[in-house]
């Protein structure tokens, strides 16, 4: 799942104003000279519109658990009797953006022995694309789940690029899981760049804003008793956009502190319609059926199951690693003319397509860890919308 719950690479750095994407602008032509005089990277407001943050405009307000392990998401091979199963599930708020490797992970384990059929557990960001990468290998697949991708948290994620959001904590995931989750993110990321430009926009560009009352930038402390949760988007800084702090005359906002970057985000609906329909259209199968023990997985037909159930992994496989870590959405009416995003003291506006999300990050990594309460609090979200609103009214730039 879930995505997390910011819209930036490296949410704690972001917050932090330091590190995390930035605009990568277009650069000369090998051999060609820089040019002499530097001009503004950005007109104040001049392509940007302000965001309508009224609570009345809150048309709904979702809520998802994301699957956390300390060690890192589960993506191993164990057998039930003569059934092989493939593990790939558990990546706390890095599911859509880390899905495409982790599901190429999980398909060698599953394709070591080459199968001709091969069945995978889950409709959600995972299991749509571990099938969809065990067709590319040569597999017939059928999916069983219980929900099709609108109706599981997949569908309630944040939408954006977020490949090490509460991945793991240190101290417990060991120093090669950072290889792993390496190779798994540039997988990741290099599949996205087939999605850009298809229509509907199912996966997109957009530059981010992160706004300071503090000149400085500095972040509010961590809160007593915050968990070292690992962060390496150091590690592939070389594939991905860095920030910039903007200075007076380019910023579009009137805060002593901005920087802007670009954020790779999924217009969730069309990028799943999208998996959805090339699975189908590339012979695959979807059969709806709810598994309450793993014995069950031996009566399948397939006798390879690639098991990506989410957070329903606690439950189905009595998995008492996966901390469930709460995140809500607030979602405003759609504004076509906005085409970026913001974080202001701790929260989040994404413009997507289908809405514009404000989500409270506040309390950093901590926040909703642990909680497996599903049920939306409506005070959140206004205060969420409460805050963004005083940003814009204090420092839009007119």
């Amino acid at each position: 799942m879930i995505d997390s719950a910011s819209a930036w690479l490296d949410r704690r750095r972001l917050l932090q104003g330091s590190a995390g994407f930035s605009l990568m602008g277009l650069g000369a032509c090998a051999g060609m000279p820089a040019p002499a005089v530097s001009t503004p990277r950005l007109s104040p407001s001049a392509h940007l519109a302000p965001v309508r943050a009224e609570s009345d405009r809150i048309f709904d307000i979702t809520v998802c658990l994301r699957p956390f392990r300390a060690a890192g998401p589960r993506i191993e091979a164990e057998r039930i009797g003569d059934t092989l199963i493939v593990h790939n599930y558990g990546h706390g708020g890095s599911g859509w953006s880390l899905s495409w490797g982790s599901g190429t992970l999980a398909v060698e384990m599953a394709m070591a022995d080459s199968p001709t059929e091969v069945a995978v557990l889950g409709c959600g960001a995972l299991g749509l694309t571990a099938a969809t990468l065990a067709q590319r290998a040569g597999a017939k697949v059928t999916i069983y789940a219980k929900d099709l991708l609108p109706q599981t948290r997949s569908s309630r994620a944040t939408g954006s690029w977020t490949p090490d959001s509460r991945i793991a904590l240190t101290s417990v995931a060991g120093p090669m899981f950072g290889d792993r989750w390496e190779r798994m993110a540039r997988i990741s990321f290099k599949t996205y760049r087939q999605y850009l430009g298809l229509p509907g926009t199912p996966v997109e560009w957009r530059d981010s804003y992160f706004i300071s009352d503090d000149p400085s930038g500095n972040p509010e402390p961590e809160p007593p008793g915050a968990l070292d949760f690992a962060h390496y988007s150091d590690r592939i800084a070389d594939i991905v956009p860095q920030s910039a702090r903007l200075s007076a005359a380019e910023s579009p906002f009137t805060a002593p502190y901005v920087r802007r970057g670009g954020q790779m985000q999924f217009n969730v609906a069309d990028y799943g319609h999208t998996l959805l329909t090339d699975f189908l259209l590339a012979g695959g199968k979807i059969e709806r059926r709810e598994f309450h023990a793993p014995a069950e997985l031996p009566t399948l037909k397939e006798k390879v199951v690639i098991n990506c159930p989410g957070y329903a992994a606690r439950a189905l496989w009595k998995d008492e690693s996966i901390t469930p870590v709460r995140g809500q959405i607030g979602w405003l009416v759609p504004q076509p003319e906005l085409d970026y995003g913001a974080i202001y003291k701790g929260i989040i506006m994404l413009s997507r397509r289908d809405g514009i999300v404000m989500q409270s990050f506040e309390g950093g990594d901590m926040r909703g860890f642990g909680d497996d309460h599903e049920v939306p609090d409506h005070a959140e979200a206004d205060h969420a919308v409460s805050v963004m609103a005083g940003m814009y009214k204090r420092y839009w730039r007119e």
